[in-house]
């Protein structure tokens, strides 16, 4: 390391090797315990404090832990609070539920709201060097150099499936070049006048149009959709790290952990090829299950769904239904993190993963979605259909009985469960008995 100048502006020759090793993550995690600064950790490391930045953010740990004699609770009314028994089992024996170590008043209660410690909304964003991390029952935010590694080592194993970039580096780069490419730019005219702000090369950002990344389209770009497509793209995984804590055996650890929160199982169905797809979500108790068209098999189409929910929805509530959800390992569910944390660092929920090739592990939705072919045959395009036509099909296969629930419909247990104003939010109307219709003459396409 040399040094280049004087003054406030220190500019160093920083070490070009392009991959962390783990002696250097191990540095980066001491000196977080130790209360440096990012430019105070790039400085013993040669590295640019943008950098160190990055490496924490991108390997942040999570972790429910409480204080000495005090279990998890992130509730903003936890020190006041008087509630017990809010989640109606008798192993509480009448406790206050701030007491609980099952964490099952934070699903029950609809006073809950989640407290986040304002100190992780600025540098360094984790709770490393913090005074007050033992007394802590927050939710903790952890920077650590093995999990770190193994992270790293995991994704660098992995097949490639398709280029990487994270949510908040697509948000940065699409409100530079979208507009722009709107305006007729090329991506090569805007690399000449972008490049530092952009960090990306022109082959890379082409690549990024293509599968969706940005709110722009080849459309947006006139000579490019004058040349034909040369060939059919694999699909875009946007996290290529993304199963990593999330594996079905750390979803059945979290039930163990968390035995009341509910369970929403997610899937896809296709139509043809390159068409609309649906987007599928079966709560598991009450069996009612959610479907949203979608034009596209992109993994943005499904957190502008989930974005939705928790907007309609409320966030109290969405916290509510929306405890866990397992997915698959399509491309389209690869970017957990944008569904289970807002902009602002709030979880929503958690997101888990079937082992590949395993869809029996969500069997539920599997099976429910014989209904939805009954009503749509398998292989008929969705083009033609919209929102509408879909939540009319939903409405009649939530208003089937099943004899699993002791002949009552999806619709009742929900409504019983939760109340009907959610499920006439959730866009499900119920259906008399004789009036359900599971044929394609229910939508006449």
């Amino acid at each position: 390391m040399m040094y280049l100048g004087g003054g406030p502006d220190w500019r160093y020759i920083m070490n070009k090797n392009k991959h962390l090793t783990l002696s250097e993550r191990v540095s980066i995690e001491k000196g977080l315990n130790n209360r440096l600064s990012f430019k105070g950790i790039g400085r013993e490391l040669s590295k640019d404090p943008t950098t160190i930045s990055k490496e924490i953010k991108n390997h942040l740990c999570y972790k429910r832990t409480g204080a000495y004699g005090r279990p998890f609770n992130d509730c903003n009314s936890r020190n006041s609070c008087t509630a017990a028994n809010v989640c109606g089992k008798h192993v509480c024996r009448n406790r206050m539920c701030k007491f609980c170590t099952a964490e099952s008043c934070t699903v029950h209660c609809i006073l809950y709201e989640k407290e986040i410690c304002r100190l992780l909304s600025k540098p360094p964003y984790v709770c490393n060097g913090c005074e007050k991390r033992r007394s802590c029952t927050l939710e903790k935010r952890l920077y650590t150099a093995l999990d770190a590694q193994r992270e790293y080592e995991a994704v660098r194993s992995e097949s490639r499936q398709g280029l990487q970039i994270t949510e908040t580096d697509a948000k940065r780069v699409d409100s530079i070049l979208s507009p722009l490419l709107r305006k007729g730019q090329s991506i090569h005219h805007i690399c000449i006048n972008h490049r530092d702000e952009l960090m990306y090369d022109e082959r890379t950002l082409y690549n990024y149009v293509d599968y969706g990344i940005f709110s722009a389209r080849n459309i947006d770009m006139p000579r490019k959709v004058r040349m034909g497509k040369r060939h059919v793209r694999k699909a875009f995984k946007v996290d290529k790290g993304c199963r990593i804590g999330r594996t079905y055996n750390d979803f059945e650890a979290f039930l163990r952990n968390h035995p009341y929160v509910p369970v929403v199982e997610m899937d896809s169905v296709e139509g043809t090829k390159g068409g609309k797809v649906l987007l599928t979500l079966h709560f598991t108790i009450p069996q009612l299950m959610l479907a949203f068209i979608r034009d596209s098999n992109t993994s943005q189409s499904v957190i502008n769904i989930f974005d939705r929910l928790y907007m309609e929805l409320r966030p109290d509530i969405f916290c509510k239904l929306f405890g866990v959800v397992l997915g698959d390992n399509g491309s389209e569910f690869s970017n957990p993190k944008a569904i289970e944390f807002d902009t602002q660092g709030n979880r929503w929920t958690n997101v888990f993963y079937c082992d590949p090739s395993s869809p029996f592990q969500k069997g539920a939705i599997e099976n429910n979605h014989e209904l939805i072919h009954r009503v749509i045959p398998q292989g008929k395009s969705l083009n033609d259909y919209t929102q509408g036509d879909i939540d009319l099909m939903m409405s009649h296969i939530n208003s089937y009985g099943r004899e699993n629930l002791g002949d009552k419909t999806p619709y009742k247990i929900f409504a019983t469960l939760y109340g009907e104003e959610i499920v006439k939010k959730l866009g499900v109307t119920f259906i008399p008995p004789d009036e359900v219709t599971l044929h394609p003459s229910l939508l006449k396409k």
